[in-house]
């Protein structure tokens, strides 16, 4: 069979063509094998740190133990101390809260004279003045304004709290350096709150039962 000019012209085409692709195809294995090895050597930097990671948690999980050995060889009571402290803080967070139940129950049948004798912090306040912060606790509307109106006449700076907030009423107690409670307005969790406060603190506190405002800024400037 003789080939004609027509059919070698045809064959380069088609040579050219399949050279072409197989170019592109020689491209596109090279690019993904270099993917290929970036993502291998990328692997191998991760598994060389992780190696150091968990080199270092061994040494120091055995600078530990050995410290745990040396101290438990020193206090060889330990555990038990441990066990102990663990027992009395129980215990005194069951005592707490059995007082908490019992002011819980004793505080609606104490007599108003009783609550009112109840005594707070020890005496040690100086008549208000404008250095002074006085924390009204209770939601009587009436005799907090007229507190707010007493203390501020007097220079001092009036504060206010419902007793409901026990995070609040605790941050407000902090900062106040006198408290007038009116125990007819607050709960008698909020009451002993007041109380354990000022008493620890020693910070100075006026029960009121049905408040006059202006009777609790005069006693609060000359303590009971």
């Amino acid at each position: 069979m003789v080939m004609t000019s027509g059919d070698e012209n045809s064959l380069c085409r088609e040579h050219q063509v399949l050279l072409a692709e197989y170019g592109r195809v020689q491209q596109r294995c090279s690019q993904a094998l270099a993917k290929q090895v970036a993502h291998i050597n990328a692997l191998e930097t991760q598994v060389m740190q992780l190696r150091a990671e968990v080199m270092l948690r061994d040494t120091a999980l055995a600078w530990q133990r050995e410290d745990h050995a040396r101290l438990m060889d020193a206090h060889p009571d330990l555990p038990k101390r441990f066990v102990l402290a663990r027992h009395i803080e129980q215990l005194a967070a069951r005592i707490q809260a059995l007082l908490r139940e019992r002011n819980a129950l004793l505080w609606p049948q104490m007599p108003v004279v009783a609550r009112r004798s109840i005594p707070a912090a020890k005496p040690s306040v100086v008549p208000v003045n404008k250095a002074r912060a006085v924390l009204c606790v209770g939601g009587d509307q009436a005799a907090t304004g007229a507190a707010r109106a007493a203390i501020e006449t007097v220079g001092g700076r009036f504060m206010q709290h419902d007793g409901t907030d026990q995070a609040v009423l605790e941050a407000s107690l902090a900062v106040a350096d006198l408290v007038i409670c009116q125990t007819g307005c607050v709960s008698h969790d909020a009451f002993w709150r007041v109380r354990d406060h000022c008493k620890r603190t020693g910070k100075q506190c006026v029960l009121v039962d049905h408040p006059d405002a202006l009777d609790a800024v005069r006693a609060a400037q000359h303590p009971l």
